[in-house]
């Protein structure tokens, strides 16, 4: 794209270089120096006034022209004389080709009339075909209309199949699945039963041994307990005996006191017998605290005993309310096969 703007001195510039190499400095000459920058009507303003400042160069101009000028009307001259035979020629060619087309017209309309002729006899003929095509039509849109109406009446029907197709595959699936979830939900139910009686046996069976091992040891505690007793009583009455005896002792002491010195043998009788007295008293502790040992063994063995019992009768309701739901899922299951 041309920028616009070219100066003057540019358009002389590019004027005197062109006549300096022998060029001609035309406006496109001058434009394509110029780099084909600047309009050509502002290039050819800047040349004209730059001949108009120059004579010289504007007689060269006036020389050439004048000798393009007269090149231009001999070329006119002969172009006009070819132009003129080439229109001779066209004229002679268009005579006979008129020619030729009014022997060809009078041989078309000769043909035109024979053909008139045959289209009247193919009109009437038409005309009849005519007729029967429309009985015809008349009677294919009614076998259109049937048969189009039989295709809607077999679609639906086939509509209507496949969709009994389709919900009898979807009974038959779901059919299938609640006999398969059914059988599983059986399966499933008789190894869960089988297991919670399994486990519950196992249980009953642990707690029973548990509850016979708790009895054996509170008989064995019972006995002991009972034993302890009876030592104790023994011991207490042999304390008792001890005491009266001591005491008498003691009282023959005191009565004897100012015999000491010549009974020797009876101080020393009654040293053994303090002795005897604080081993008995000592013997007589023992007991009385394996006593009360023994009494709060056999109270945490009742307690363990009843809670024992508690469990046992626990797990035996439990087993009997479980019983209770196999026998109703039983019952259930029995009810939806048959």
């Amino acid at each position: 794209m041309a920028k616009p703007g070219v100066y003057k001195s540019e358009v002389k510039k590019a004027r005197d270089s062109l006549i300096a190499q022998g060029k001609h400095p035309s406006v496109d000459a001058v434009r394509i120096a110029l780099g084909n920058t600047g309009s050509k009507t502002t290039i050819h303003k800047y040349l004209k006034e730059l001949d108009e400042e120059g004579g010289g160069v504007a007689d060269r101009k006036a020389s050439i022209s004048e000798a393009l000028q007269d090149l231009v009307e001999r070329l006119a001259a002969q172009l006009q004389d070819e132009a003129n035979a080439r229109i001779d020629a066209v004229r002679a060619e268009q005579a006979e080709q008129a020619r030729q087309h009014a022997e060809a017209l009078a041989a078309a309309q000769r043909d035109a009339a024979h053909w008139r002729d045959e289209a009247q006899q193919l009109d009437a003929a038409l005309a009849d075909e005519r007729d029967r095509h429309g009985t015809t039509r008349e009677a294919l849109q009614r076998e259109t209309i049937a048969r189009h109406t039989a295709e809607q009446r077999a679609e639906g029907l086939d509509a209507r199949l496949a969709e009994n197709e389709a919900h009898r595959r979807s009974l038959e699936d779901k059919h299938r699945h609640a006999y398969e979830a059914l059988d599983h939900y059986r399966q499933s139910a008789k190894e869960q039963r089988d297991q919670d009686e399994r486990r519950h046996e196992q249980q009953i069976q642990h707690l029973q041994a548990e509850l016979r091992a708790t009895q054996q040891t509170i008989i064995v505690k019972q006995e002991d307990v009972t034993r302890l007793n009876q030592e104790g009583a023994r011991l207490v009455a042999d304390l008792s005996h001890a005491r009266s005896a001591l005491h008498e002792e003691q009282e023959r002491s005191r009565q004897l006191a100012h015999r000491l010195e010549a009974l020797p043998a009876a101080e020393q009788h009654a040293a053994r017998l303090e002795a005897q007295l604080a081993d008995k008293e000592a013997r007589l502790a023992d007991v009385t605290a394996r006593l009360q040992e023994g009494t709060a063994q056999v109270a945490a063995l009742n307690a363990q005993v009843r809670d024992l019992q508690l469990d046992l009768a626990a797990a035996k309701a439990g087993v009997t309310a479980q019983q209770d739901i196999v026998a109703a899922l039983r019952a259930d299951l029995d009810a939806r096969a048959a």
